[in-house]
């Protein structure tokens, strides 16, 4: 006796169907679902939009997916030209036949089911501004007025290049620039620093001060002093971090990779 698949429990449809049944999972999320994680000939089983006991089957055929009818009927499903008494049955069809001819005149192989249950994907962006959406704002606004990854700012004081005095500086670290000024109300930089030239930063003893770093460009020793250890620390460790991305992403270029590895091993060994 054909029993309605309404009547089973979650456990009995699972079981019945296979573990690649799926429920109400829409067409989109199936396409989704396919092209992210399956492969060629991966396929599952899900609810169709027509109606109770209507299923359709969604089938991964190279970089696009298929979807084919399975049509509930008096005596059982209808799937092309073949029917089937039981759901099971449907199921265990695709063992012995896993051959698609779709209507385009297409060869589909069933290759692997896709499990309901499966490990979830790291398919996670990384987060890189989290903020409150002011009254009037668009996502616009937001984008532009947000800070990029990786920027820092504060006061340093920074080293004379000839005269050997020490003097504070408003610094701000954006992408690969390192600009410094006169004060923090001033505009325009009195300097830009390019850190794809800079080859190492460190902590720097040689200088009689406390809390110091120097940034090394092949022209020049830029010596830097913080405000506290912390500090200091927090300035090397975001440059560190651009200069090792920068060598990571000069590895094409094997003179420019070799260098900043060499030296970014050392500055990690001392």
């Amino acid at each position: 006796e054909h029993i309605p698949l309404h009547m089973y429990s979650l456990y009995d449809k699972t079981q019945l169907l296979g573990l690649w049944y799926h429920f109400d999972l829409s067409r989109h999320a199936a396409e989704a679902l396919l092209l992210s994680n399956g492969r060629d000939g991966s396929y599952l089983l899900r609810n169709s939009h027509q109606g109770p006991g209507s299923f359709a089957l969604s089938v991964r055929a190279k970089d696009s997916v298929k979807h084919f009818h399975v049509t509930r009927k008096s005596g059982g499903y209808a799937f092309g030209f073949n029917e089937f008494a039981t759901l099971q049955d449907f199921v265990n069809h695709f063992a012995n036949e896993p051959l698609l001819g779709s209507e385009t005149g297409t060869l589909i192989v069933l290759k692997c089911p896709y499990p309901w249950r499966v490990e979830e994907p790291s398919i996670y962006e990384s987060v890189r501004v989290h903020t409150v959406m002011q009254a009037g704002r668009t996502e616009n606004d937001l984008v532009v007025n947000a800070p990029s990854l990786g920027t820092k700012e504060g006061y340093l004081v920074k080293l004379g290049a000839f005269i050997k005095n020490w003097k504070q500086r408003w610094f701000t670290l954006n992408r690969n620039e390192l600009k410094y000024f006169k004060d923090k109300m001033f505009d325009e930089p009195i300097r830009t620093l390019d850190l794809t030239a800079c080859s190492a930063v460190q902590f720097d003893y040689s200088q009689d001060r406390v809390n110091c770093f120097c940034l090394v460009f092949p022209e020049r020793t830029f010596y830097l002093c913080a405000k506290s250890g912390v500090e200091a620390d927090e300035w090397i460790k975001i440059i560190r971090w651009k200069l090792v991305s920068l060598y990571q992403g000069s590895s094409s270029d094997p003179k420019i990779y070799s260098s900043k590895r060499k030296v970014l091993n050392e500055e990690q060994k001392g």
